[in-house]
């Protein structure tokens, strides 16, 4: 139903492409391309065409919010465009002529694809799509007991494998676009599989250490970790994240040193990866969450020279830095640096002016509803539980009417509702990289913690 209401509003546009494609006589050497579209609601003035993370062109929106731009000659692969915040990927055959709609507001739901090359996109997003709503659902399921949270996840993955296997053979999808959707189905299946015995610790203090059935990681050995075309690809990337932890997290002593466990993950990293892109790209997301988890700075030193040693990247080196002055600011005992906030009324909000009492401050996104929930019942326990302590809910969400929309569905009595109308701002202030950051700030308005999570087995230890 989305596509057909978006596809009529393309409908000229892509008329336009198809007869271009007709009449145009393409030979062996021509790899002339089209790509265009229509930004509703548009966050700024352009949208980036990149590859690998790197932008290729900068493309601008016209008065009416449309786009247009020719490649007189693009490779056929994967690529991917970016309209700020929000990213997605588009491939292209040879001589591909694509258009695509976006609503910034509502950036992945409201994506659809026309043109030439438009069913094996719109079957990328119909999957990510899919997997998006699983991840939703996925945290109660997280603290099932093994054999029904594996006879869950599986029944899902059975039903996406279905979906994928019936387009590949409608479509005809070549060997190259198949690595990318097959990636697309395999990875956050794979992720769920890693990411359940480390949330069992960390959240339940369950350690599910030689409690798994032995074939529990058979799919880790039809992975090729080496595969150059999936360096950037974020199923991919993600999945190596969440398997490095898990991995690292069999290391553990009783009393885990963060120093220790993401040395070793470098140490993991160096020696699985042979392809040095690969192998840069995972270092440095490790050494961007363990900036995030240790902000002592002795560690930092000794955890970056290693670091160093086995990162071939660069570039990324004085990123690695800048994010690690970033956490420097929010130590213990400092002060939150001031964002951009406002209440339901539109009022803007002091942070370090509000803050009268011992406080948490969690977030949250209306896109994540199963985080949503369980944040804000988890504060509400926690609130009766410790009288003393504030609860500040800030949301990420950049629209004002449907966030207050959101609040009276909910009805979180008892919280201080907030949200941040820059997330960039708030991103590079306050560090915040996942939804499940929280802090907590002193009645002085200093910092305690600003690196914890409300789900954490261990975090009402943290407010006695």
């Amino acid at each position: 139903m989305r596509y057909q209401k978006v596809l009529k509003l393309l409908s000229p546009c892509c008329l336009l492409l198809v007869l271009t494609s007709c009449n145009k006589q393409f030979d062996a050497d021509d790899y002339t391309a089209w790509f265009g579209g229509e930004v509703t609601n548009p966050a700024n003035r352009y949208v980036l065409f990149c590859k690998d993370g790197d932008v290729l062109d900068s493309i601008p929106l016209k008065p009416d919010n449309t786009f247009l731009f020719k490649f007189d000659s693009l490779a056929p692969g994967l690529y991917s465009f970016r309209h700020d915040p929000e990213y997605q990927y588009v491939y292209f055959d040879k001589n591909d002529s694509l258009m695509v709609r976006i609503n910034a507001q509502d950036f992945d739901e409201s994506i659809v694809f026309c043109g030439r090359g438009e069913e094996k996109n719109n079957f990328l997003m119909e999957l990510y799509l899919k997997n998006d709503h699983d991840r939703q659902h996925l945290f109660d399921v997280f603290a099932w007991d093994e054999p029904k949270f594996r006879k869950y996840v599986d029944s899902a993955y059975a039903s996406k494998k279905k979906f994928y296997e019936q387009h590949k053979q409608k479509i005809g999808w070549s060997e190259d676009f198949d690595t990318y959707a097959l990636a697309g189905l395999d990875f956050p299946h794979y992720s769920q599989y890693e990411i359940y015995p480390i949330v069992q610790k960390k959240r339940l203090a369950h350690n599910m250490e030689g409690k798994l059935p032995g074939n529990y990681y058979h799919y880790r050995r039809e992975i090729d970790f080496n595969n150059p075309k999936l360096t950037a690809y974020s199923p991919f990337v993600n999945y190596l994240t969440y398997m490095l932890n898990n991995v690292a997290m069999v290391h553990e002593k009783a009393q885990p040193d963060p120093l220790d466990i993401n040395v070793t993950k470098l140490t993991i990293a160096d020696t699985l990866f042979r392809n040095q892109k690969i192998k840069n790209t995972v270092l440095n997301n490790i050494a961007f969450m363990y900036l995030l988890e240790d902000q002592n700075m002795t560690n930092n030193k000794r955890f970056l020279d290693k670091y160093y040693q086995l990162s071939t990247d660069k570039s990324q080196h004085n990123e690695i830095l800048r994010i690690g002055k970033a956490i420097q600011v929010l130590n213990p005992g400092g002060k939150l640096p001031p964002v951009s906030l406002v209440d339901a009324s539109g009022q803007v909000v002091d942070i370090n002016t509000i803050i009268k009492r011992p406080t948490v401050l969690f977030f949250w996104t209306k896109n994540r509803e199963s985080h949503l929930l369980a944040a804000h019942k988890k504060a509400l326990e926690l609130k009766k539980k410790f009288p003393g302590y504030d609860f500040i809910a800030v949301n990420v969400d950049n629209d004002q009417g449907k966030w207050t929309q959101s609040l009276l569905n909910y009805k979180f009595d008892g919280i201080t509702e907030l949200r941040a109308t820059d997330f960039h701002d708030l991103k590079d202030k306050w560090v915040i990289t996942k939804i499940h950051r929280t802090m907590i700030v002193n009645g002085d308005g200093t910092i305690d913690n600003a690196f914890v999570s409300l789900f954490d087995a261990y975090f009402e230890q943290k407010l006695k």
